[in-house]
């Protein structure tokens, strides 16, 4: 129970398998997303910001030139910088700074004295001296000659800050593409999972011995829809081939018990002496023919099994097809009484070499003239046939015919399953109803088929093709 327990918490939905990783996942990218995002505008802010910066700084280098081409500090110059910090929204964390021609300091927003300037400054007088800021710096040109500088410096800090409300903004898009990208998986696998379920239970009431499935099978998607027709075709299979099964079993079980209690009858009637002489060896002729059927039917279940298992061996030798058909109907006409009429054997003239196994071919091929003689007319004495073709696709053709009642349409799909007798036979004879399906099996092992033929006008024909001898 400890062990069914550990194997049950092992696994998981799909739903929860695979929307937790995908969550985890798209929750992951999203986020580097976002973060190489984030670096990236601050990147951005801080060059166009930067950009402006330079701007101011022109624009102040190019008000502090008085009308005669000298350097002249506008007195309204605090309430320019002022503007500009608005206009271009930029934070307090400025500082302007105009040097004269020797690099003296004119005029500093805030206010600062020149020890503190070049404190701030590098020894050129062009960039900040800490890393922590950054400086835009414009020349002050005169009609001829330079007239000073100005420099405009603001922290990297200030340069990279991103206001709040972008910030939550942006927050608010990842976090709705992750709910979007959660949610649509979600819904992927409910609907992937769906048919999964229903398949899984009727797997699990197939393995319980219930094979009446009903699934729905009109899903939009294509595999899914195949999958499950697929299902419940395979399921109504095995309820067909259980029931056959059943019925199979059923029918040995009938087919060996009767002469096993025909039999026990008779050999008891000899030992007690309800029979005697004459009457008493017929008896006991009766129970050997009796013995040599039941025997006859437990081969044919035992060769049956063999083949298909894959354990008879089939030889694939070169074989004279003329020579080897007439061989075989001379020692079958040998065991047959005066009611079946001598058979009529069609030959090609050209000589045709076929790959087989020659006792294989012969235990088809007297199986088939068996089933005719079983299945003959009562009315008529039975006349057989055998006709040997090369048909264009390499294959020598063996049709065995006879003038008997033929088979039912009703029958004709069914003649080679296995343990299947029609009604005709079953009156006449008992056996397996397997001969026919052992007779196809050697067949298709040696590479040929065995099928049966067109509906003549009177009987039945089978067709046995193998391979020719390139």
């Amino acid at each position: 129970m400890d062990n069914m327990n550990k194997r049950a918490r092992k696994h998981t939905s799909i739903l929860s398998y695979w929307t937790l990783r995908y969550l985890l996942i798209i929750s992951i990218g999203l986020l580097l997303t976002a973060l190489f995002t984030f670096w990236w505008i601050q990147q951005e802010a801080m060059n166009n910001r930067m950009q402006t910066t330079g701007l101011l700084a022109q624009e102040i280098a190019d008000r502090s030139v008085g009308t005669d081409g000298k350097l002249a500090i506008n007195p309204s110059l605090d309430k320019l910088v002022e503007d500009r910090k608005r206009f271009f929204k930029v934070t307090t964390e400025m500082c302007v700074i105009i040097t004269g021609p020797a690099g003296e300091l004119l005029y500093s927003s805030p206010p600062m004295t020149g020890e503190e300037m070049r404190y701030k400054l590098n020894d050129s007088l062009t960039d900040s001296r800490t890393p922590e800021y950054k400086a835009a710096a414009a020349q002050i040109r005169g009609d001829q000659a330079t007239l000073g500088q100005v420099l405009v410096m603001q922290s990297k800090r200030s340069l990279r800050h991103i206001p709040q409300e972008e910030i939550t903004f942006f927050s608010i898009i990842i976090v709705f593409l992750i709910i979007l990208s959660w949610l649509t998986i979600y819904l992927l696998s409910i609907k992937l999972a769906k048919p999964v379920q229903r398949v899984a239970a009727a797997a699990a009431q197939i393995s319980s011995g219930q094979y009446n499935i009903v699934l729905e099978t009109g899903a939009k998607e294509r595999e899914i829809h195949e999958l499950l027709v697929s299902f419940q075709e395979m399921a109504a299979k095995l309820q067909q081939f259980e029931q056959s099964r059943a019925i199979m079993l059923a029918g040995v079980s009938h087919e060996l018990k009767t002469p096993v209690t025909s039999i026990k009858g008779l050999l008891h009637a000899v030992r007690e002496g309800v029979v005697e002489g004459e009457e008493a060896g017929e008896f006991l002729d009766i129970a050997l023919l009796e013995t040599g059927r039941l025997q006859h039917m437990v081969a044919d279940l035992l060769d049956y099994n063999a083949l298909t298992a894959g354990m008879v061996a089939v030889r694939h030798d070169k074989l004279e097809a003329a020579p080897l058909l007439e061989e075989i109907l001379y020692q079958w006409k040998l065991t047959q009484s005066e009611d079946v009429c001598e058979p009529i054997l069609h030959l090609p003239e050209a000589h045709l070499l076929l790959r087989g196994d020659p006792l294989r071919i012969q235990q088809i091929i007297v199986n088939l003239l068996n089933n005719s003689v079983q299945a003959k007319a009562p009315d008529r004495r039975l006349q057989l046939k055998l006709t040997l073709t090369a048909t264009p696709q390499g294959m020598a053709e063996i049709i065995v015919s006879d003038n008997g009642p033929g088979i039912h349409p009703d029958n004709r799909e069914r003649i080679f399953e296995a343990f299947f007798r029609s009604s005709g036979k079953q009156s006449v004879l008992r056996g397996l109803g397997l001969g026919l399906t052992f007779s196809r099996l050697l067949a298709e092992a040696m590479g040929g088929t065995l099928e049966l033929g067109s509906t003549p006008q009177q009987g039945c024909s089978f067709v046995l093709r193998l391979p020719l001898v390139v």
